[in-house]
């Protein structure tokens, strides 16, 4: 049985939603046709999604067609919400992208196309909207230009046996295959050679095929599917007896607050009461598999078995998080999109500070796209998102599920820090019955790297169990950096050397002087602040590029003309977050609508002005007690601090640089 997951991608407002029930009412999979406006669609089944009429979840559906199995996902089209769009890439075997015929391009709709392609996922567009338009002519021309000279208009009147008798998809392939360009010439090519190279064209990015109709009307709808299904091809079979590999890609909590993990099965089998082994922080936690769940909306049906190719939700596990891979602890799945904002949280008086850190835990768990900070020095809370729309709804989740209101304030830029240079740090503490004692060297690395840990200190100094002690310090918190208190990142800390105590040393012991070495080094090396960037793509009418170079410049972005068709120019570049997040609004206004952007996260870099936010920020670390600079020494009996700056000269052992 063939296995494909597909994902459905689309701008807000394309029709991606209606696309979808009409899909699964077409293959039978649902009895009656939802409606977004109606707020009864089966894959918009939050109560946030049906009152805004837009998607905020990923959802799916399964079903089965002629003996092939096929899994939905429904993905958000608002910008907020693109990294959840953007974690459902990863278990896709092909994807759909909706286009509204009456918008043609949009801004969001080229980062979607931008994203699959980079995922390399096999693609197919569908035109909505074309009973609201005479012609798509002009609609073809924008998709060459912009997306891809790669898309060939598909004829869904027609049979895919007439379809292979068309001279102009063959055209298209022998111009792209030279073995079937031989066989196109000498007018040899079977039916076999003829499908087997679209399906290998569209497996490889070569071939993207386009259909149009009128999701609403419910037309066009079964043609596209019977091509898509038709052209589409995995090779699940193959890795059946193989042993069971998989990726979580979502984590949900449902009405009864059971932790869902949902996993892509990649190859082998799975069945309940079997063991996986998730990897977390160094430490290696194996956990048994209560319920295999398939999903169709917010109702399941439980199995058996699952094997390669299915997509499936497990009951029973606490230890895995969004990108676990079981089978290959060593692989992660990373994600593009990260918060850039942040933003306090406010509770009401008399609530527990706890109880909230608890739901907002959960939701991060749910949705990477959050991170929750507490600031037990200033006894604050903050979440960092993607956007504002995101904020309303975290707020409006909170109040549906647990019945609390909390308020948010305005997102600010979400600014971290890295080194510029190697640097040692130190870090002792010995109160009265503890002791340990760590050299960590601090090495810069390069941007979007995170944090890396190793050892080069023997275990004949140091045994493995601190070691292993240090190496989970590193990781079970956030390390502030000393500018301005934001995450430290792309920095390698390398264990070079460490100290313990035969009768005072205990674990946590080393949790604290690996802390204060990482805070000891950041205040001697040269810090560097960093912000958030957007890579961007502008297609704007020629005439305003002299405005568009400009305020590119002015903003402290970087670009490049991509192209210019004479009437269209495309620029490329990017450019601080801070300065670019509100300049689309600029842009239609004085292009008067007829020029649009679409912006993707693209790392963190070189703050653009660091004086001014360090000035802003007002940050000591020194007084941060979260965070001390300071290491404890002992002396007849009694700890006592010693600040940063002197720390090197009381230590018991030293590595320099």
């Amino acid at each position: 049985m063939k296995r494909v997951t597909f994902g459905v991608f689309a701008h807000v407002d394309a029709g991606k939603t209606t696309f979808s029930e009409e899909l699964l009412y077409h293959v039978g999979a649902i009895r009656r046709k939802g409606r977004v406006d109606h707020g009864d669609t089966l894959l918009d089944a939050d109560e946030i999604e049906r009152k805004r009429g837009i998607t905020v979840f990923a959802n799916q559906a399964t079903f089965t067609y002629e003996a092939s199995h096929y899994t939905l996902i429904d993905t958000p089209g608002h910008l907020d919400f693109s990294a959840e769009a953007e974690r459902m890439l990863t278990v896709l075997d092909a994807a759909i992208l909706v286009i509204s015929a009456t918008d043609g391009v949009q801004a969001h709709t080229l980062t979607l196309f931008h994203l699959i392609q980079k995922a390399g996922i096999p693609l197919f567009l569908f035109i909505n909207k074309c009973d609201m338009v005479l012609s798509l002519d002009n609609l073809y021309f924008e998709l060459s230009d912009k997306l891809s000279h790669d898309i060939l208009p598909i004829d869904t009147k027609v049979s895919s046996e007439e379809w292979l008798m068309n001279e102009e998809a063959l055209l298209f392939l022998a111009d792209r295959d030279d073995d079937f360009m031989l066989k196109y010439l000498e007018e040899n090519a079977t039916r076999q050679e003829k499908t087997a190279g679209f399906r290998t064209l569209i497996r490889k990015q070569k071939l993207i095929p386009v259909m149009a109709g009128s999701a609403l009307k419910g037309e066009g709808i079964e043609e596209f599917w019977r091509f898509f299904d038709w052209l589409v091809q995995t090779d699940y079979a193959d890795q059946a007896d193989e042993p069971f590999t998989g990726c979580v890609y979502k984590i949900r909590y449902d009405d009864k607050q059971t932790r869902i993990t949902y996993v892509k099965a990649i190859s082998g089998k799975l069945r309940p009461r079997d063991e996986l082994v998730t990897k977390k922080n160094g430490e290696i936690h194996p956990e048994k598999v209560n319920e295999l769940r398939f999903y169709n909306g917010n109702a399941y049906t439980q199995a058996e078995e699952v094997q390669a190719g299915d997509v499936f939700g497990i009951t029973g596990l606490k230890y895995p998080e969004y990108g676990t891979t079981f089978g290959d602890e060593d692989a992660r799945l990373m994600m593009h999109f990260k918060p850039a904002f942040q933003a306090e949280i406010h509770f009401p008086v008399g609530t527990d500070k706890n109880t909230i850190l608890r739901i907002l835990r959960i939701l991060e768990e749910e949705e990477p796209g959050y991170a929750v900070e507490y600031d037990h020095a200033r006894d604050l809370i903050f979440v960092n998102v993607l956007g504002k729309i995101q904020l309303e709804v975290l707020s409006q989740l909170v109040e549906n599920r647990y019945g609390l209101k909390v308020q948010l304030t305005s997102p600010k830029i979400l600014y971290k820090e890295t080194i510029a240079h190697p640097v040692m740090g130190y870090g002792h503490f010995e109160p009265l019955r503890h002791y340990s004692e760590v050299n960590l060297r601090l090495e810069p690395l390069p941007r979007g790297s995170g944090i890396v840990f190793c050892s080069e200190c023997s275990v004949d100094i140091l045994d493995p169990n601190y070691q292993n002690a240090v190496h989970r310090s590193v990781f079970e918190k956030e390390h502030k950096g000393v500018l301005t208190g934001g995450p430290l990142t792309d920095v390698k800390m390398v264990l070079v050397n460490g100290r313990s105590h035969t009768k005072h040393t205990e674990g946590g012991d080393f949790r604290e002087s690996t802390c204060r070495a990482i805070r000891q080094g950041l205040m001697r090396a040269e810090s560097i602040l960093l912000e958030p960037y957007y890579h961007f793509d502008f297609f704007i009418p020629t005439e305003f590029l002299g405005r568009l170079f400009s305020d590119i410049q002015m903003n402290a972005g970087e670009f490049s003309l991509a192209s210019d068709t004479g009437a269209l120019a495309h620029v490329s570049g990017r450019g601080p977050v801070q300065t670019f997040g509100e300049y689309q609004q600029e842009l239609l206004s004085y292009t008067k609508g007829n020029g649009s952007v679409s912006f993707i996260f693209d790392g963190y870099d070189h703050c653009h002005n660091p004086e001014e936010v360090i000035a802003a920020a007002g940050y000591d670390p020194v007084t941060d007690v979260d965070n001390p600079t300071h290491s404890v020494f002992c002396s007849h009996g009694a700890g006592f601090t010693v600040p940063w700056d002197q720390v090197p000269d009381m230590m018991h052992t030293l590595i320099t640089l």
